[in-house]
């Protein structure tokens, strides 16, 4: 049985050109022009993934992504036309897995799919992380790079853990502070761009530049594997 992809937007365009790019990637591709619509749809269909729009015309798309994600887990990828570096973490933080500014390359589109729906496996299946010579055993809680165990301290390996466990998708800068240092540290960058480099001198081939952690500047990082 095909996976179902749900588009919720009021885009005559989008919508026929999103069909066909899922079509394509052999997805049962579903259509709500409203954002009322989707979350009924998202209730009948349970799709394997959403694509959202941001400017709905009967409730704003993060509003749908706040209400959705009270009840349910599906993998969501935000298209909006707006590119303000505000907006793209409002919809992270909610919730989504991805954000895409209109226009859109479609190669980048599905491959945004493809990483948003990997982020939702089970957190159970994902115990060794491998790419390249780099492997991350959560189980035995081992890091080696080329063979030989790399040392982190605690909090260098709660963050690192944290970034496997959420592999290609974007986290914010808050949203990882929160996570590993408590709410209260939410505005404090600094702690996080210190860690973030020992573990690039620790983990990447080249720290300079680093094929597994990216930044992505004015939001966060986004953990991926290596090209290897």
């Amino acid at each position: 049985m095909k996976p179902v992809a749900l588009i919720i937007d009021d885009e005559v365009q989008i919508r026929r050109l999103l069909r066909v790019a899922l079509e394509a990637e052999n997805y049962q591709v579903q259509e709500a022009e409203t954002g009322q619509a989707g979350l009924i749809e998202i209730a009948n269909r349970r799709p394997a993934i959403i694509l959202l729009d941001l400017g709905l015309p009967d409730m704003e798309g993060l509003e749908v992504l706040k209400r959705l994600r009270e009840w349910s887990e599906a993998p969501v990828l935000v298209l909006s036309v707006r590119d303000d570096e505000a907006g793209k973490v409002a919809a992270l933080d909610a919730g989504a897995e991805d954000y895409v500014t209109k226009p859109f390359g479609t190669p980048e589109l599905l491959a945004r799919v493809r990483a948003a729906q990997r982020k939702t496996r089970p957190e159970e299946e994902v115990s060794v992380f491998k790419s390249g010579d780099l492997v991350i055993d959560l189980t035995a809680r081992v890091i080696t790079r080329g063979g030989h165990e790399v040392k982190v301290t605690a909090t260098e390996y709660a963050l690192l853990r944290l970034f496997v466990r959420h592999a290609g998708r974007v986290l914010t800068h808050r949203y990882i502070l929160r996570e590993i240092w408590g709410p209260k540290s939410e505005e404090h960058r600094q702690y996080l761009r210190v860690y973030v480099t020992h573990l690039r001198q620790k983990i990447e081939a080249d720290p300079t530049r680093p094929r597994h952690i990216k930044t992505e500047p004015g939001i966060g990082y986004r953990f991926e594997s290596s090209e290897d």
